[in-house]
C-alpha cells in the first residue's frame, strides 16, 4: 500500500494518516475499507462530523438527485430553494417540535465560523468586550474560537497574544467538591473580584477534546440562570456535542435550558459536508445587513442533505433506535470500567458521546494501536489525551456495535495483561457466552460482504 506521496508532499501538520496507516477507499454506514480490501468499524466518524454514519442512504439519494439536477450549489446568502426547504425542515421537525424559538445564522462553512460570529454577536448585543469561558475548553481554530479555548497548546497557535478571556473552572473542576457555578455568581456579583461582566459565557455541554469532561443538568440550569441573573449572553457550543450525538438533537435538551445563542456544525449537513449555523435569540439578532458575512455561507448541497437529515428526527422509529443503541454503548462501557480497573479510571461522557478515563497516555497508545490492527478507528482526547473517544455512529447497528466492543475488549484485555489473546476470546462482554462463535461468524460475513 503506497503512501509515499502523503510523506512527500503532504504538510508534517497532518495527524489522522500518522494514526491510521492506510489508505482507505469507500465507507458505508459504520464501516470504512482501505486498498487492501480490509474493513474497520468507524468510532471517530469524521471526529463527530459523521454522526448518521457514511453514505447514508436516506441523506444521499436526496445529494444525488440534487447535483444530477443541474442545480444551484454556491448561492452566498442569496435565496434558494434549497435553503428554503432547510429552513422550514428545521424549524418544523427540530425547534418547534423542542418548543424552541430562534433566528438562524449561515455564517460559514465551519464550526469555528460559528463560534467567531456568535462571540462577535454577543459583544456587539451587550457592548461588553470579555468572554467567560471554561478549563479544558475547544473551541475552533480560528484567533477568536482559539482564545475561548483551555488548552496551553491550544491557545499558543497563531503566535499572538489573546485577550479578553475570563478563565473559570467548568463543572467539576479540580473535583466535585468545588461548585463553580456559585463561586461565577460570587464574582460576577462582588465589585471587589477584579472579573468584569462578561459579554458571553460560552461552554459546551460535554467537552469532547478536553477529555469527555461532562456537565451536570443542574450545574447548567445554573449557569443560565446566572446568565440571565447579570445580562450576560449564554452560548452553547453544540458543534460536536449537538446534531444527535447525546441521543437527543441537541445536547442541552435533558438540561431543559434554552441558550441565548447555539453553535451547530459537524454532523449539521448529516454527510460531512461543510454547514454551520448559529441560532440566535430573536432580540439579540442586531447584525446590519453584510455585518457578518462569509464566501461559502450558501453550501446548498449542504442545505439539501441537512433538510434530509432533519426529517429522520420526526420518525418515532429512528429516534427510539437511538436511543436503545445509546442505553447499549452505556452498559458495555460500564462493563468495560468494572472489567479493567488496571487500566480505566472512569466512564466519562453521556449517551452515544462517550469515554474511557484510562490511568496513563501509554495504555491509550497502545489500547487505540491493537484496536486499528483487529478493525476498529477511535482516537484519544485530553489535554494529556489518556481518554478513549468512543463515538459510534448514531445509526449503528446492534451487532456492528457489539463487534467493536468487542475488539475493544480484546485491546484492554491485552493492555491490562500484558499479552496478546485472540480476538474472540474478549467477545463475551458484547455477546454473552456465544461469544466466540458469533465474533468469527460476523467478521467473516462482514468481511465478504465489503468485498
Amino acid at each position: 500500500m503506497n503512501t509515499d506521496v502523503f510523506a512527500a508532499h503532504e504538510s508534517s501538520v497532518r495527524r489522522y494518516g500518522r494514526s491510521f496507516p492506510t489508505v482507505f477507499t469507500k465507507a458505508l454506514g459504520a464501516t470504512i475499507w482501505d486498498e487492501a480490501g480490509n474493513t474497520y468499524l468507524d468510532f471517530l466518524v469524521g471526529s463527530g462530523a459523521l454522526n448518521y454514519g457514511h453514505n447514508n442512504p436516506n441523506i444521499l439519494a436526496p445529494a444525488i438527485e440534487y447535483l444530477a439536477g443541474g442545480n444551484i450549489l454556491l448561492s452566498l446568502d442569496m435565496y434558494t430553494a434549497a435553503k428554503r426547504d432547510f429552513i422550514e425542515v428545521f424549524v418544523d421537525s427540530i425547534l418547534k417540535r423542542r418548543g424552541l424559538s430562534y433566528k438562524i445564522q449561515f455564517p460559514g462553512p465551519t464550526g469555528t465560523s460559528a463560534n467567531e460570529a456568535a462571540l462577535a454577536l454577543a459583544r456587539k448585543y451587550t457592548g461588553r468586550s470579555s468572554v467567560m469561558a471554561f478549563t479544558n475548553a475547544f473551541h475552533g481554530m480560528s484567533l477568536g474560537s482559539l482564545a475561548v479555548s483551555g488548552s496551553a497548546s491550544t491557545r499558543e497557535l497563531g503566535g499572538v497574544a489573546r485577550h479578553d478571556v475570563i478563565r473559570v473552572p467548568y463543572d467539576g473542576y479540580p473535583n466535585r467538591a468545588f461548585d463553580s457555578a456559585s463561586y461565577i455568581n460570587y464574582v460576577l456579583g462582588d465589585p471587589g473580584s477584579g472579573i468584569e461582566k462578561p459579554a458571553a459565557i460560552i461552554l459546551e455541554t460535554i467537552q469532547a477534546e478536553g477529555g469527555m469532561n461532562t456537565a451536570s443538568a443542574a450545574w447548567l440550569t445554573e449557569i443560565q440562570r446566572i446568565c440571565r441573573k447579570h445580562g450576560v449572553v449564554l452560548i452553547v457550543d453544540d458543534i460536536q456535542a449537538g446534531a444527535g450525538r447525546t441521543g437527543d438533537f441537541f445536547s442541552f435538551e435533558f438540561a431543559k435550558i434554552e441558550p441565548d445563542i447555539v453553535c451547530l456544525s459537524k454532523s449539521l449537513s448529516g454527510l460531512g459536508n461543510p454547514l454551520s449555523i448559529v441560532l440566535i435569540r430573536p432580540d439579540i439578532d442586531i447584525w446590519n445587513p453584510g455585518e457578518h458575512s462569509g464566501t461559502f455561507r450558501g453550501n446548498n448541497l449542504a442545505f439539501v442533505t441537512a433538510g434530509a437529515m432533519c426529517k429522520m428526527w420526526s420518525d418515532r422509529q429512528f429516534t427510539a433506535g437511538v436511543e436503545r443503541t445509546a442505553i447499549k454503548l452505556q452498559g458495555y462501557l460500564d462493563r468495560l470500567v468494572e472489567k479493567f480497573p488496571k487500566v480505566i479510571e472512569q466512564k466519562r461522557g453521556r449517551g452515544l458521546m462517550a469515554g474511557l478515563k484510562c490511568r496513563s497516555q501509554a495504555d491509550v497508545g497502545r489500547v487505540h494501536d491493537v484496536a486499528f490492527e483487529n478493525g476498529l478507528l477511535i482516537e484519544s482526547s485530553g489535554p494529556n489525551r489518556d481518554v478513549i473517544k468512543v463515538l459510534p455512529p448514531i445509526t449503528i447497528t446492534d451487532d456492528e456495535l457489539e463487534h467493536a466492543i468487542a475488539i475493544l475488549d480484546n485491546a484492554l484485555q491485552e493492555q491490562a495483561n500484558g499479552d496478546c489473546p485472540s480476538i474472540s476470546s474478549a467477545s463475551d462482554l458484547a455477546f454473552g457466552d456465544q461469544g466466540t462463535n458469533r465474533l468469527n461468524q460476523h467478521r467473516g460475513d462482514h468481511r465478504n460482504y465489503e468485498r
